[in-house]
């Protein structure tokens, strides 16, 4: 150290042991270890820098922490349920699904999964597979919208079909809380409380369904084709009856003529004769929100298909005879006998919602409800709304803070949209933008997209309809199954479904009982 006193150098060599004494400090959280001569007999002791306080060096703060996120929970996992879910930023919130069942439904392929055009795995996606930070199978029975917590019921029983005939099981109780919470738990088929269909008829609303639907017809001409079986009970085993002439029911319908007459004809040759299939409205017309030249086109199609449209028709009962049904037709002068009865008919709201739009909020009133539906009334941004305790109308409302609901159990304020999938995934995907951007960044009120209508009518036709355009026949068949494949979910079905399609068209279809 040319050109430094004796006195310089001891203050460099001082500063350079306390800034080295810092840095240890720094990344081992301990004490530094310093000579002392004075006082060990060794030479070597344990002591502090004189400039170095120990306070300081103890409590010197690590790398900041993260800030915690906002834990949403989600209830459903139908189109509404699992496409917020999907849609909402993992790294900005905690997210949280409980939903009875374990999977997403693509509804409008469960009426050719019904009939082994395409098989099961091809119309559910595994809700896990969203990597949410929690899933419970359960279904949620009470809300306290006060502590924001939510009471749970586990779903210990797996299947969730809409086959309300089952006996319910209990599972184990338990509380979910949550900061933000989107109530999206869809709709209940409606029975309208005619006797036998809640134990008697099939519904079409979940793999469940179509599977326990498939057995069915399978076991009817199984059972037909017995040599001990007389014409008559035959001609009963094979009517097939579909209640509701919405899309849901004149695809199933067309599904199941495809069924028939492009696989069972062959092997079931000697029964041929004694099908049927019967579609039951009590409408003046099938498929009410096409306009009426798509709709007679369709009823004509399903004429030259065979298939029976009965129109302004009122079925009043179901009973079980043996191993048949008989309908009770307030048009028909007898008991109508048929192999199964599919109800695709009328929507009811969920027990939850019903339970929720009763219950009192401490003392802020009752959840808004749609008069005519049953639904929870929420504003344009889905947030729900809160009726004053001292009035019955719906006009004037409140909002209820961290509380949001989506899909078919709602009822948006002057706007009363279609419980279609269209509406509810539209719907998720504004609500779960809005609340990616920030908290109460509601930019803009939520505006339905129409994409437009279709249904399948058997034998590769179809009809579309939109503002802009209308198709049917062919043309509306590729329109048809290109839209339903390109909404469909994982890159797993996208390329499953047109496998499965392709199988069928070369090998037919699949008609093991399992």
């Amino acid at each position: 150290m040319d050109g430094l006193t004796r006195l310089q150098c001891r203050s460099l060599m001082r500063a350079a042991q306390n800034v080295a004494a810092s840095a240890s400090c720094l990344a081992f959280k301990t004490p530094p270890v310093r000579r002392n001569a004075s006082t060990s007999t060794s030479g070597n002791s344990l002591a502090w820098p004189h400039n170095l306080s120990k306070t300081n060096c103890l409590l010197t703060p690590g790398p900041a922490a993260a800030p915690r996120k906002e834990r949403v929970v989600i209830l459903g996992s139908g189109w509404a349920g699992y496409a917020a879910a999907r849609t909402l930023s993992p790294s900005r919130f905690e997210r949280v699904l409980i939903s009875p069942r374990s999977h997403f439904v693509f509804t409008p392929l469960l009426a050719s999964t019904s009939v082994g055009t395409l098989e099961f795995r091809a119309a559910i996606e595994p809700v896990r597979r969203l990597g949410l930070d929690e899933f419970h199978q359960a279904r949620a029975t009470s809300i306290d919208f006060k502590n924001k917590v939510i009471r749970v019921e586990a779903n210990e029983r797996g299947d969730v079909s809409a086959a309300t005939r089952r006996p319910q099981i209990n599972g184990e109780e338990f509380d979910v809380k949550y900061d933000k919470l989107i109530i999206a738990v869809g709709c209940y088929s409606q029975t309208f409380g005619i006797e036998g269909v809640r134990e008697h008829a099939n519904f079409l609303r979940d793999v469940g369904d179509a599977r326990a639907i498939r057995l069915r017809i399978l076991d009817a001409f199984e059972t037909a084709d017995l040599p001990t079986t007389s014409d008559e009970e035959r001609r009963k085993l094979l009517h097939f009856a579909i209640v509701g002439g919405g899309p849901t029911g004149i695809e199933f319908a067309a599904e199941l003529h495809d069924l028939i007459d492009e696989d069972l004809a062959r092997m079931y040759p000697g029964i041929l004769d004694f099908c049927t299939i019967t579609v039951y409205d009590i409408a003046p017309k099938v498929l009410p929100m096409f306009d009426s030249k798509l709709a007679a086109y369709a009823t004509e199609i399903f004429k030259r298909q065979g298939i029976r449209v009965k129109t302004e028709h009122h079925l009043t009962r179901i009973r079980r005879d043996g191993r048949t049904l008989m309908l009770r037709i307030k048009e028909e002068p007898e008991e109508v006998g048929a192999g199964i009865v599919v109800w695709s008919t009328g929507l009811m709201q969920n027990p939850l919602v019903q339970q929720l739009v009763e219950t009192e909020i401490d003392g802020r009133g009752k959840l808004a409800k749609e008069p005519k539906t049953g639904g929870i009334v929420t504003n344009s941004n889905m947030q729900v709304q809160l009726r004053w305790p001292d009035g019955e109308s719906n006009d004037a409302t409140a909002t209820l803070e961290d509380v949001y609901a989506i899909g078919d159990c709602i009822s948006v304020q002057g706007s009363p949209y279609p419980a279609t999938a269209q509406v509810a995934s539209q719907q998720a995907v504004y609500l779960a933008k809005q609340l990616n951007r920030g908290m109460g960044n509601f930019s803009k009120p939520f505006s339905f997209r129409n994409w437009g209508v279709m249904t399948y009518l058997g034998g590769w036709r179809a009809i579309h309809q939109s503002k802009a355009d209308s198709l049917k026949g062919w043309a509306a068949w590729m329109l048809w199954r290109t839209a339903y494949l390109t909404r469909s979910m994982s890159v797993r079905n996208k390329i499953m479904i047109p496998v499965y399609w392709l199988i069928t068209w070369i090998f037919g279809r699949d008609i093991s009982r399992f």
